[in-house]
């Protein structure tokens, strides 16, 4: 079992920035892939970001260049740095972790983008 908490959303005015964290607690030594993931309203949930133990990392196209993943095995958090931002960023969002047989989802948290 894996319990997965984001923290760090809010409001932010159009080109500020945002530190998105996720802890996990749990079952962790069994995680391999996190990521974080965001939906806005009346849209489909999108993959934002993915990072491996290795840290290896992905991004959508969309944040190239704006947003960083980041991953600290030692103290099992993952941050998402958001700069630049933009209102077509608002959304929620949902940390993301697999292991070699389950799924694991964080509640969310929320985002908004003002102008």
């Amino acid at each position: 079992q894996v319990q997965l908490v984001e923290s760090g959303g809010g409001l932010v005015q159009a080109g500020g920035s945002l530190r998105l964290s996720c802890a996990a607690s749990g079952s962790i030594f069994s995680i391999n892939t996190m990521a974080w993931y965001r939906q806005a309203p009346g849209k489909q949930r999108e993959l934002v970001a993915t990072v491996t133990t290795s840290g290896s990392t992905n991004y959508a196209d969309s944040v190239k260049g704006r947003f960083t993943i980041s991953r600290d095995n030692a103290k099992n958090t993952m941050c998402l740095q958001m700069m630049s931002l933009k209102p077509e960023d608002t959304a929620v969002y949902y940390c993301y972790a697999r292991d070699f047989r389950l799924d694991y989802w964080g509640k969310g948290t929320l985002v908004t983008v003002s102008s």
